[in-house]
């Protein structure tokens, strides 16, 4: 089975083998055996081990070396990105054989599939194989690594290895260091670590606070920071050495709150706590001791994830805060993921089972995702959560762009994108008039003394424009585009009805009856005694029913000749 999935791939002839190593170029013409018949996988996999024979299959064709290291890693780096280098392009110049036409029986064995793709458009009229697409290419190409030094005159093989290595490390620390989604794993890993370090503290001082409250319940009444709580703990100990003597201490626990100090004291007095003993005293202060640690160590990755993001994201910074804006980040994967995300695809991150769950029952999909954290929808009315929400997540994606993106990073856009979020809270509570999105980025824009940004602001511009325009009313006075539009459609609606049933009053005959329809009718054509025409009959019979009518007597068809409904009696007629 592994035989026929290997020999699956084309064995098809190959004519020329380009060799990259790191010392340079080489072009090997691949020879054929006797008697005509071209290479096989076998052959070649036979004799690749053996040098007396495997030189026979190939012959240097020509080689250019690189001139030095820095020449060379320029030439990988490009290749590693599937682009032509000069040098190799010079290079192919001088020694690929003229072909005619595009199409030709020239076929040239490549290592990199990429450098193959930009070849064949550099060089259309030869056939191309990989290691990838024949096995022969694979196997001429390790052959020729095993023994380039006894192909390529004046090179030994040391020095081929010692080229290879000081190559292979120059590519790889260049690699890192361009590498930009290492300040993003920074913040990722800080909001991890953080996250981590806030649901240990959390579960720490919960225990701190039932334990220590056999001693001294009322403390956790009066201490309402889970941060001073284990500082009180150390400082009081036993609740009977608390005396006056002790206040000074407890208002710097309490931030010179004297109030809460004379509490603390007055409750140990009339404590209802039971009396610890010295060994149980001792582990609780040890666990509030490590509660001190753990919030001096949380404090402290607070201070680098804010510093991060500062330095990484200042506009998502100044637009959300340390917390929500890191947390977008890490969702994403990376600060040009989220960039390169629409501004609908951020106002929902964060919510993905929301919102397959939503498309696979088809009900309403979930208006936020991370961005529900953020101040802004937390302030915002419940009716209002959705808008404020989507408004946040197109300044998001502008601010994440700038970012990326800017050359010189500055938070200057995201403190105009804060502003104007809240210019739109604003409006939506007293219907004050917001700034135009254009107004805002041309004077940040000129505050920075630079050309105006290709923003992606179009998104909301129309928006922008439309809420500036509007009279300052309330927003429950206001009434709304959809509002309107329903209720010139049912104005439409009523005028339609009311065209028709007059055409349907002046070409049907009156009808006496008890019901309003009847007398409305009557009504209509008393008005106009040529159109009253009474019809022999029963009082019932209905005008839509009755098969005689005259087109030429009828006044109402004298008067509109051209009537539909008239055609249409005809026609029922």
């Amino acid at each position: 089975m592994a035989e026929d999935n290997a020999v699956s791939k084309k064995t098809s002839n190959v004519d020329l083998a380009l060799y990259e190593c790191a010392i340079g170029y080489a072009l090997f013409t691949v020879k054929r055996q006797s008697g005509g018949i071209s290479l096989g996988l076998k052959e070649v996999a036979s004799i690749n081990d053996d040098l007396a024979k495997f030189g026979k299959m190939v012959e240097l064709k020509s080689f250019v070396p690189f001139r030095n290291t820095g020449e060379a890693l320029a030439n990988v780096n490009d290749i590693s990105e599937g682009i032509v280098p000069e040098y190799l392009k010079s290079f192919l110049d001088l020694n690929l054989p003229k072909t005619s036409g595009k199409k030709s029986k020239v076929v040239l064995g490549v290592a990199e599939a990429k450098l193959a793709g930009s070849l064949r458009a550099l060089y259309p009229g030869f056939d191309y194989e990989t290691s990838d697409t024949n096995h022969v290419v694979c196997d001429l190409l390790r052959g020729i690594r095993q023994f380039h030094d006894k192909f390529i005159p004046g090179v030994k093989a040391d020095e081929i290895e010692k080229a290879g290595l000081a190559l292979g490390h120059a590519y790889s620390r260049a690699r890192v260091k361009f590498d930009p989604a290492q300040e993003d794993r920074k913040i990722s890993i800080g909001l991890a670590s953080l996250e981590t370090q806030d649901k240990q503290l959390n579960a720490n001082y919960m225990h701190l606070i039932n334990w220590f409250s056999h001693e001294f319940p009322e403390l956790a009444k009066i201490c309402s920071k889970n941060e001073e709580y284990p500082k009180l703990m150390l400082l009081i100990g036993h609740k009977a050495s608390l005396t006056e003597e002790n206040k000074e201490a407890l208002m710097t626990i309490f931030d010179n709150d004297e109030d809460k100090a004379d509490a603390v004291i007055d409750a140990a007095k009339v404590s209802m706590g039971m009396d610890l003993r010295d060994e149980d005293i001792e582990i609780i202060g040890g666990l509030a001791t490590k509660c001190i640690a753990n919030q001096n160590a949380r404090n402290s990755y607070a201070a680098y994830l804010e510093k991060a993001m500062r330095t990484v994201a200042p506009n998502l910074h100044a637009l959300l805060g340390t917390i929500v804006g890191a947390r977008l980040i890490a969702q994403s994967g990376s600060l040009v993921k989220l960039a390169k995300e629409p501004a609908s695809t951020i106002q929902i991150l964060g919510a993905e089972k929301a919102l397959f769950r939503a498309l696979k029952t088809k009900s309403n999909t979930p208006k936020y995702g991370l961005l529900y954290h953020s101040s802004f929808v937390q302030r915002a009315k419940t009716k209002d959560k959705g808008r404020i929400s989507r408004y946040v997540a197109n300044k998001c994606a502008i601010a994440a762009r700038i970012d990326c993106f800017s050359e010189k990073p500055t938070a200057k856009y995201g403190e105009a994108f804060r502003q104007q979020v809240e210019d739109r809270l604003e409006f939506y509570n007293s219907g004050k008039k917001p700034a135009k999105n254009q107004d805002v980025m041309d004077e940040v824009a000129a505050f920075l003394g630079g050309d105006d940004l290709d923003e992606d602001a179009e998104d909301d511009d129309a928006e922008d424009i439309a809420m500036a325009d509007a009279p300052a009313e309330p927003v429950e006075e206001k009434k709304s585009k959809k509002d309107k539009k329903e209720k010139k459609e049912k104005k439409d609606k009523k005028e339609k009805r009311k065209r028709d049933s007059d055409v349907a009053m002046l070409d049907s005959p009156a009808v006496n009856g008890d019901s309003k329809k009847s007398k409305k009718k009557s009504k209509s054509k008393a008005t106009d005694p040529e159109l009253a025409v009474p019809i022999p009959g029963d009082e019932n019979t209905n005008p839509r029913k009755h098969s005689k009518h005259d087109h030429a007597t009828s006044p109402s068809c004298k008067e509109f000749p051209n009537r539909r409904i008239c055609k249409k009696k005809n026609k029922r007629g």
